[in-house]
């Protein structure tokens, strides 16, 4: 390769620094669901999963955006390209995954498919995604009834469970992306039988445009034309923003014109269809053998204009291991004279070799290649996210009227009318959670700003801009409710991003900056509400983690003031001082915002110590732990307060409120110090949260006795610290406990696994499971003790071992740990895969890493969501880490 190939997807990313850069163009924005998200939900009870299910999808246009199998499409989301496979036994086409929904899975919702992203780079110059696909009819009435009768201690029925997957009787469906240009992108499908008989597939490539024209604001309607030219199968599509393109497919397979139009006869019963072939045609056509349902093209014919086109391929049968190969090009304009010539593979060969040398690192190969997969699905999260409350809640005037119960004020988010979005966003999930969260997506720019720190600086900005971040300047949560509140690390991943520059981008810091001061006076006007330092903030992400709703108002007056909402407005003042301290080095006038949040941090940390509105602090003396608080003002003026004694996450959270001055901000930073020294000289009392070494100082919620305390529970393998990193809630529950809250007996415990509660829809566990995105903080802030005592703060690990380490080695033990739930142990297999079919000893299941939402508390069994390479992609931030002081390969205890 030479020196220009060696810098290729460097060098496009240099040219890509904007969202709508040429190279940004087309990429992996189309969904992985549409159906049933609340942008589609149009009910009048506001049940998005029952208002368009799964059996809608494939004979009901969307509203707001297209979903489809291992699909790309424009960063517009206008025009989109994907799979359509057929086994010869299902009922329908397989256009779209399957799984079931919160109503009907034994822990919410859950995908019932396997596919993984293998490769990719961060221009989308190359993409690869293989999707397994099985040979008998697909079990959909199955797996329903399987998730009927289970019950919440019952594992979650999977595919491999009705036997879908035996024998190997499945194909695997490799499906590539390399771009020749922005606008010129081969597409290789390659289908292989592993199945022991021959089998027969059809593979059907679907190109169609998102429908914009059937709600009465724009009546304008894209084309698509499919017919033969030059000796091409072709489909011509012309749009008036994108403008024209040619889709060439390779051979001569049956072209299958249709339009993106709701069969509304099928669905609704109604009399007549709008137009005369509805979205399902190509289905109906196909499985259904229905001649009528759509426009039928044969090598010498031109089609009817439509708006939805599938190229049938027929391979009957396929014979086992062989492997049949599709090929597609699609080109601005009027296509490629030689779309398939020598060109073609030269692009393929390309790319894969250009993105072999993007990703190339000194990692043992099993961990590189884990720190690949991770990037890959991290890069396949990108979606594009088009949402405009105002004319979601008053309705479309082409369509039935809204419900009337859009009106009221406490509908679904009728208090964000200001928001408005079309935008490529990172998701948690492409599946499960394919719609943005706010603390997830901010954990994705840490390792996005490893390989594209343009598009992880565009990430955190976004959130801010003014169409998305609500006048009042409350970040949106998540679409279900943008209203409720995640924990505010938006500051956070700021720092992280911007210090992974050599080249430090002091504007964008200061950009985030400023939105971020409107974020900042949200918290506190509205989260502290009796001005004690004591904050609120509901479930903050953890969903059940406590033995209450913590979304719920209290009754008989009790509020709920708490450890986590607390110690994330701690360490929320101190990442904002840092950035303003950064920003000040070239701005003076930044030092007086940075004494602010240095002053707030201090009174957040006292309050939490020993004041607060009841006289008592978050911080437990007698147990060494922090805890949540529920108080109650008496008729005599008097305040009752009680601890919520269990021993969770909520309770670690202090450890993160800490940061460094460095010796730097004493010597360049006169005013600062002086005002922070004067502060200490008028009130001694805060000096516990202020340490000092060697020109620099340590600011901390927790000093250094009650730090130790708490890192001793952290760090006991009979408490929080599993196999795999730090446990969400203490092993020490495992026989449960009873606890009073407000006058109430509550009971909870140690569930490693998966929720056995109904809370929040019971698809996610804070109960015992190992969660990526608070260990990865917990391991940065025993990096930063490292950085200020430099070797000269020990830690008992594993507690009551008498082994002693330095925090920065109690940091790499973790990763180490964390990192293990990915590489195979002494048996050869990974941790991660459990009990499921990837544990099984085929090389066909073990080659493929699954990234899950989190993890078993005792046995790392990946859980939850099974495509969550977003904040579980930080294993590739932690294993590139350069902090490192010891061996990822071995325990450093």
């Amino acid at each position: 390769m030479n020196e220009h190939s060696r810098q290729a997807e460097r060098t496009r990313l240099a040219e890509s620094d904007s969202p709508t850069a040429p190279w940004r163009l087309w990429g992996p924005y189309l969904a992985g669901r549409q159906w049933g998200t609340v942008r589609e939900d149009y009910s009048a009870g506001g049940d998005a999963w029952t208002s368009f299910p799964f059996d809608h999808a494939r004979s009901r246009a969307y509203r707001w955006g297209e979903d489809g199998i291992a699909g790309i499409c424009d960063v517009h989301g206008f025009l989109n390209l994907g799979i359509a496979l057929w086994n010869g036994r299902d009922p329908i086409l397989k256009e779209r995954y399957f799984g079931l929904t919160n109503n009907e899975g034994n822990h919410g919702e859950d995908v019932k498919e396997h596919w993984w992203v293998t490769d990719g780079t961060p221009t989308h110059s190359w993409m690869q995604v293989v999707y397994r696909y099985p040979q008998r009819e697909f079990p959909y009435a199955e797996l329903r009834e399987m998730a009927l009768r289970a019950g919440r201690n019952e594992r979650e029925p999977e595919l491999s469970d009705t036997g879908a997957l035996d024998e190997n009787r499945f194909f695997d469906v490799r499906v590539s992306y390399a771009k020749a240009g922005p606008k010129d992108i081969c597409v290789e499908l390659t289908a292989t039988n592993h199945g022991p008989d021959p089998a027969p597939l059809h593979l059907l490539p679907q190109f169609w445009f998102r429908n914009t024209w059937a709600w009465g604001r724009d009546d304008r309607k894209p084309t698509l034309r499919a017919g033969t030219r030059d000796g091409w199968r072709r489909i011509t599509a012309e749009h008036g923003a994108l403008g024209r393109y040619t889709l060439h497919v390779e051979g001569t397979p049956t072209l299958l014109v249709t339009d993106n139009e709701t069969n509304e006869v099928e669905l609704f019963g109604t009399q007549r269809n709008p137009t005369r072939y509805t979205k399902d045609g190509i289905d109906r056509y196909v499985v259904g053998q229905d001649a009528t349902a759509c426009q039928v093209v044969g090598p010498d014919d031109t089609s009817e204009p439509g708006t939805k086109v599938a190229a049938w391929y027929s391979f009957d049968p396929v014979e086992p291991g062989e492997a049949v190969t599709v090929r597609l090009r699609l080109v601005e304009g009027d296509g490629h004279l030689d779309a398939f010539g020598p060109s073609f593979s030269d692009t393929v060969d390309q790319r894969k070799a250009e993105a072999d040398e993007f990703h190339h690192t000194d990692l043992d190969p099993k961990r590189a290649a884990v720190v690949r997969r991770a990037l890959a699905g991290l890069m396949w999260t990108k979606q594009h996210y088009r949402f405009r409350t105002t004319e979601w809640l008053d309705g479309d005037p082409a369509q039935p009227a809204a419900p009337t119960s859009r009106k009221n004020m406490h509908a679904r988010n009728a208090h964000w009318r200001h928001f408005d979005v079309a935008d490529v966003i990172s998701m948690p999930d492409e599946w499960e959670y394919p719609w943005f969260a706010a603390w997830d997506l901010a954990f994705h720019t840490v390792p996005f700003a490893k390989v594209d720190p343009a598009f992880a600086k565009e990430q955190l900005l976004l959130l801010c801009r003014e169409w998305l971040m609500h006048p009042n300047g409350q970040l949106p949560a998540y679409e279900w409710e943008f209203g409720d509140v995640n924990p505010p690390v938006h500051a956070w991943a700021a720092l992280q991003v911007y210090r992974s520059e050599e080249v430090k981008d002091r504007k964008f810091l200061a950009k985030i900056f400023h939105k971020l001061l409107l974020n900042f006076s949200w918290w506190v006007n509205r989260k502290d509400a009796d001005g004690s330092y004591l904050f609120e903030g509901g479930f903050l992400g953890m969903d059940n983690i406590g033995p209450v709703n913590r979304s719920e108002p209290m009754l008989g007056q009790w509020r709920l003031e708490q450890s986590d909402a607390t110690s994330w407005m701690a360490a929320y003042s101190l990442h904002l001082m840092q950035i303003a301290l950064e920003l000040a080095r070239h701005d003076e006038s930044y030092e007086d915002v940075a004494t602010k949040f240095v002053e707030h941090f201090l009174s957040i940390a006292e309050a939490s110590t020993q004041f607060g509105s009841g006289g008592r602090g978050i911080w437990d003396e007698t147990d060494g732990f922090c805890y949540d608080v529920v108080s109650r003002r008496l008729p005599d003026g008097h305040v009752e307060s009680q601890p919520v004694r269990v021993r969770s996450m909520v309770g670690l959270i202090p450890v993160l409120a800490c940061a460094v001055l460095e010796p730097w901000v004493f010597e360049e930073l006169p005013d600062f110090a002086r005002r922070l020294e004067h502060l200490l000289a008028k009130r001694p009392e805060l000096q516990q949260f202020l340490s000092r070494s060697g020109g620099g100082a340590l600011l901390s919620l927790l000093d250094e006795r009650k730090l130790r305390r708490v890192l001793s529970r952290m760090l006991d393998e009979g408490e929080f610290l599993s196999p795999h990193g730090i446990r969400s809630l203490s092993a020490a529950h495992r026989e449960g406990l009873e606890v009073q809250v407000a006058d109430q007996e509550h009971r909870m415990g140690y569930e490693p696994g998966e929720s056995r509660t109904p809370m929040f829809g019971g698809n996610s566990n804070w109960r015992g499971p190992v969660w990526f995105p608070t260990n990865a903080l917990l391991v940065e802030a025993l990096r930063t003790i490292e950085e200020f005592h430099d070797g000269r703060f020990h830690v008992e690990l594993p507690t009551r071992s008498t082994r002693h380490v330095t925090a920065g080695q109690a940091a790499d033990e973790l990763v180490r740990r964390l990192v293990s739930l990915f590489l195979p142990d002494h048996d050869g297999r990974r941790p991660a895969d459990g009990k499921r079919i990837e544990s099984t000893d085929s090389p066909l299941w073990r080659e493929h890493v699954t990234f899950s939402e989190y993890f078993d508390g005792d046995t790392g069994e990946g859980l939850g969501a099974t495509h969550q390479t977003g904040w579980t992609a930080l294993v590739a931030s932690l294993l590139t880490d350069r902090r490192q002081t010891g061996a990822l390969g071995e325990s450093t205890v």
